[in-house]
């Protein structure tokens, strides 16, 4: 799969560029013991750390990063972001703009009169025929004081602007600096064409290999990370 980032001239070396989602795992990540003691287990236990399907979704597609130190105070935003004569006309030269409050209305993602934010983008990202864009908040990153809002595009069709990341502030008692770098979402290209879904019984074969792996998954830990796992890279 290639995937294609471009940007006005002007901001080629200005720009943090989209980064593998493997390059941008958080620190809290990294710092976190591979096993902890359980008073319940009464033994020591693994922690998500340990946990292939946890690591490997945090570490799936790539990151679209914020361009510059955003500071946020007692709600309000600011930013000093000299950002040169660009090329072309119509292009955002902020790194956020907002939707209004009635927007989200009515929805579970409206707080109260509170706008949504939006992340602009500064790089338009251009997919092979017949996949589309899946951005999504960075996952398992509940740490980040906002939510950025999920959303499809069909990006092999529409790729001539940037595409924008829509995002809830949730964390309303935040007060300092979302640093350059954040990730503000992750994205992974996805097939367009729809899936054919078959739900039938097991035979008797599929009833053999069940019980055969829940055996050996309960016998000991590791057994999808070893003999399962395709392997990426991630840490």
């Amino acid at each position: 799969m290639k995937i294609t980032f471009r940007c006005d001239p002007s901001l080629i070396d200005l720009l943090p560029r989209p980064v593998p989602a493997k390059a941008a795992l958080p620190g809290w990540l990294r710092q976190m013991a591979p096993h902890v003691p359980s008073a319940l287990h009464q033994r020591s236990i693994r922690t998500v750390k340990q946990c292939p399907p946890f690591v490997d979704a945090m570490a799936h597609g790539f990151m679209v990063l914020l361009p510059c130190d955003v500071s946020v105070h007692d709600g309000r935003f600011s930013w000093d972001w000299p950002v040169p004569p660009l090329g072309v006309t119509g292009h955002p030269r902020a790194p956020l703009s907002f939707h209004v409050p009635e927007q989200i209305a009515h929805s579970p993602l409206a707080h109260g009169r509170q706008s949504a934010i939006k992340f602009n983008s500064f790089w338009t990202i251009e997919l092979a025929p017949g996949w589309s864009l899946m951005a999504v908040h960075p996952v398992n990153r509940a740490d980040l004081p906002f939510r950025t809002i999920t959303g499809l595009v069909d990006a092999d069709r529409f790729h001539d602007v940037g595409i924008n990341f829509p995002a809830v502030w949730s964390d309303p008692g935040f007060s300092g600096v979302l640093p350059r770098g954040t990730p503000v979402a992750q994205c992974y290209a996805v097939p367009r064409e729809a899936p054919v879904l078959v739900c039938e019984p097991m035979s008797a074969a599929h009833m053999q290999r069940y019980d055969e792996l829940a055996t050996r998954i309960l016998a000991g830990p590791g057994v999808y990370r070893k003999a399962y796992r395709s392997k990426r890279g991630a840490a």
